[in-house]
């Protein structure tokens, strides 16, 4: 899809301007359209020399292995319910009192793990809550 035209003239890029700039510089102005919401460097050097503002985005990687095990138990636990799901679907969808029972026992066992996920879910809320109100 083609990039709309910009109606006034005043904003219009209209004038080329190159500039040699050595390593050291270069790789700085890529780190900060890595990081920033500049598209490329030409973009970050546009910015610069207008005085705009250069929102630069920042990343904490200390949560990163807590924010990995709560996503690994909110997809187990996801997983287990759809289970139950269809256990139910079978139990409603049977006749039998036989058929019923098994899919109870069966729908029990699929249940079992969500205690040790719901714990351990827990614990890591609690050291959560600790560090915040550590930091506060």
């Amino acid at each position: 899809m083609a990039r709309a035209k910009q109606r006034d003239t005043e904003k219009l890029l209209k004038h080329v301007l190159r500039i040699r700039i050595d390593e050291k510089t270069f790789k700085r102005l890529e780190k900060l359209v890595a990081t920033s919401d500049c598209r490329n460097p030409c973009a970050a050097a546009r910015k610069i020399i207008t005085g705009e503002r250069i929102n630069v985005f920042y990343r904490n990687d200390e949560m990163g292995e807590v924010m990995e095990e709560l996503a690994m138990i909110r997809k187990e636990i996801r997983s287990i319910g759809i289970n139950i799901n269809q256990q139910t679907h079978f139990f409603n969808a049977s006749d039998k009192l036989s058929q019923k029972w098994f899919y109870v026992n069966r729908t029990l066992e699929l249940y079992k793990p969500i205690n040790e996920k719901t714990e351990r879910l827990l614990e890591i809320v609690n050291q959560l809550a600790i560090q915040w109100l550590q930091k506060s």
